[in-house]
């Protein structure tokens, strides 16, 4: 049995700024600017960025890569005791794999009005029929974590202004 998770609120900033450094790096590559880390013990065991356009995977979320690495490096499909850090309120999709994958915790700067489903679409991770409960908190950088998007979605429009429309949504 897993010793109960003392939450140590006091990283959440440090943490998050690594899933910024990771939204940029997506970023740089074209992809809409979400990065993730997930944490466990105070380590970064898993990271990843949005890549569904250069990986041609439309599962390729921030959260769906960090998880998958983390998985990787524990030899371990469960994560118990881990944090998920997050720079965009998670999708349903990213969401089911965060319960199925025993994350305690997540972690989102952002809030994503048209598809988050930690609050913004519907409270997910409360529902009764889940097997698994997971602690949410939202807004950590969450300014930091929307200028990102603003500033990337604002490029994408000055490119695309007068042309074709732009590729993709907030989560990519």
């Amino acid at each position: 049995m897993r010793k109960p998770m003392i939450i140590d609120r006091s990283r959440d900033d440090e943490f998050m700024r690594e899933a910024l450094l990771l939204a940029a790096e997506g970023a740089r590559l074209g992809e809409v600017p979400v990065g993730a880390v997930v944490v466990q013990d105070g380590k970064v065991i898993g990271r990843g960025f949005n890549c569904p356009i250069s990986t041609h995977d439309p599962s390729a979320h921030a959260e769906m890569v960090a998880i998958r690495d983390a998985a990787v490096s524990l030899e371990n499909y469960r994560l118990p005791g881990s944090t998920l850090y997050v720079t965009l309120e998670p999708c349903s999709m990213c969401a089911g794999l965060i319960v199925h994958s025993r994350i305690q915790r997540v972690v989102y700067g952002a809030t994503e009005p048209k598809a988050g489903v930690a609050v913004s679409r519907g409270e997910f991770f409360s529902q009764q029929f889940l097997n698994h409960r997971v602690l949410i908190e939202g807004g950590v950088s969450a300014e930091a974590c929307s200028q990102v998007l603003s500033e990337f979605f604002k490029g994408r429009r000055l490119k695309t202004r007068g042309g074709e429309a732009a590729q993709g949504s907030l989560e990519g």
